[in-house]
């Protein structure tokens, strides 16, 4: 076992297991911002394995799962709206720890992966995985009210 593989499984049993137990249990708004940070995490613990077992493909992954994470919260947040309305989550230090551990990971495996096509999927992937996370973290809590669809 070596230190990119140790990272791995520190943030993908620490904080995805957290994020996971915070998924299943829970009032509706912790499970809102639950699965939006086990994406951020899933993402980071990709990178971390995809430089620790030396395979690219796990990086076509993370960038899979940076696009469609955020997504995927941004319909929940859509579809449940009214009920996020009454109770609506914070989660700012989540939040922000999850940015942390996300850009922290991106920075180790950018610096690694050394100048081409490999380092941009992992900037490309980070500031998805972030970015992502930051949008919509902001859209559950309510954040873009003034937004309405038809």
């Amino acid at each position: 076992m070596n230190g990119w593989l140790l990272a791995a499984a520190v943030v993908l049993t620490g904080g995805l297991g957290a994020a996971l137990w915070g998924v299943a249990t829970g009032p509706l708004r912790r499970r809102a911002v639950a699965q939006n940070l086990a994406t951020v995490l899933a993402g980071s613990g990709l990178l971390l394995l995809a430089q620790g077992y030396d395979r690219p493909s796990y990086l076509d992954l993370a960038l899979v799962l940076a696009l469609l994470g955020p997504v995927g919260t941004l319909v929940f947040a859509r579809l449940l709206a009214d009920d996020l309305a009454a109770d609506p989550p914070r989660a700012r230090a989540a939040t922000w720890a999850t940015v942390g551990v996300a850009a922290a990971a991106v920075a180790a495996v950018g610096a690694t992966t050394g100048p081409g096509r490999a380092l941009g999927k992992v900037l490309v992937t980070g500031a998805l995985l972030i970015g992502g996370n930051l949008i919509a973290s902001r859209a559950l809590s309510g954040g873009f009210g003034g937004v309405r669809g038809g």
